[in-house]
């Protein structure tokens, strides 16, 4: 029998994406893996068919994204508020959704504060359930929950500081609590990492109605924690400075204990792990991790602003663990393999 001829036109091309992997607004997206099935969590507005906050997107691979409608049932009274930063964690048969809700950021005169809401599937609906206080901050976001391998429970997240006691610049800084149980906060906060160099700034000469209108010189901003631990090190990793601006990006800290002390060391010029690429990626930041489908490779999800600067959209790439610490294999904007 004659030999079939080669006809490379037949051979699958291996699959590739393109970031954006989903076009439309995403920010802040956090994604949670559940049985098989990712489930993306953003920052966007109330759904107009549900009424409800936080986008929900599902897909098997990482790239193909399909929406679900929204995720948090506002309670009654909050539907006009803020609705920020949602992350989901599955305990003992329960979806705990934590995120903050307030008045704004910028010429606000309400703050924001942490929230949880829990449901018994990924999708939702969430019902708020708990006010997570932090009595000394008018203004509370980014809620990352983390277990460390005791099986504690603990709450990382960005809140302000007015002062600049010991040299730290005044602006958003990271602080971690214990959990007592998954819906309310030990009271024993501390200090993670307050900003101290000068690429971390969010604005100069910033006044600030939530503070009687002070003018602080110089407002810096680290917030977005989120927190893996490797070779018996804990690293928060955090987005710097004003995510309008080309300095915002991802950079890390590192711990020896979850409650620090947390060095930045290496941190001084600038974010080290997603950064922006001129003309091509801007303000890549706010991410979570989640393990590829092949349960080996971990990806960070992150927003980054589409050409015109209209809506940040999600995007993955790589976490590479390299001899100089952690770094992203992107921000990426070229055809990639799929995961």
């Amino acid at each position: 029998m004659a030999a079939l001829p080669f006809m490379p036109e037949l051979l699958a091309a291996p699959r590739t994406y393109t970031n954006p992997v989903y076009p439309g607004s995403m920010p802040d997206p956090f994604v949670l893996r559940h049985l098989g099935k990712y489930y993306a969590f953003g920052t966007t507005n109330r759904d107009t068919r549900t009424g409800r906050f936080f986008k929900v997107l599902t897909s098997t691979n990482l790239v193909d994204w399909k929406e679900v409608g929204g995720a948090l049932v506002p309670p009654k009274g909050a539907e006009n508020m803020e609705y920020w930063a949602p992350e989901v964690v599955y305990v003992n048969g329960t979806f705990y959704l934590y995120y903050s809700r307030g008045g704004g950021a910028i010429g606000a005169t309400v703050g924001h504060q942490l929230h949880v809401a829990t449901s018994k599937k990924p999708e939702g609906p969430y019902e708020d359930v708990a006010t997570l206080e932090v009595p000394q901050s008018r203004f509370t976001i980014d809620a990352h929950p983390y277990q460390d391998t005791d099986g504690k429970w603990y709450l990382f997240y960005a809140r302000d500081f007015i002062d600049s006691d010991n040299g730290f610049y005044p602006g958003t800084g990271l602080a971690v609590d214990r959990l007592i149980n998954m819906t309310k906060l030990a009271g024993e906060e501390r200090t993670v990492m307050r900003a101290r160099h000068p690429w971390t700034l969010f604005e100069a000469n910033r006044t600030m109605p939530l503070y009687e209108n002070r003018t602080f010189a110089q407002w810096h901003t680290l917030e977005g924690p989120f927190v893996r631990r490797r070779a018996g090190r804990y690293y928060c990793f955090y987005s710097g400075s004003n995510f309008l601006t080309t300095n915002y990006g991802v950079d890390y800290l590192v711990a020896d204990n979850i409650l620090g002390p947390y060095s930045d060391a290496g941190a001084e010029k600038g974010a080290r792990v997603l950064q922006y690429v001129p003309g091509k990626v801007r303000g890549p930041g706010h991410h979570s991790h989640v393990m590829g489908p092949d349960g080996k490779t971990e990806y960070l999800v992150y927003h980054a602003w589409d050409a015109g600067m209209k809506e940040r959209q999600m995007c993955i790439d790589k976490l590479l663990w390299t001899a100089q610490g952690p770094r992203c294999q992107g921000p990426t904007y070229t055809p990639q393999p799929i995961p």
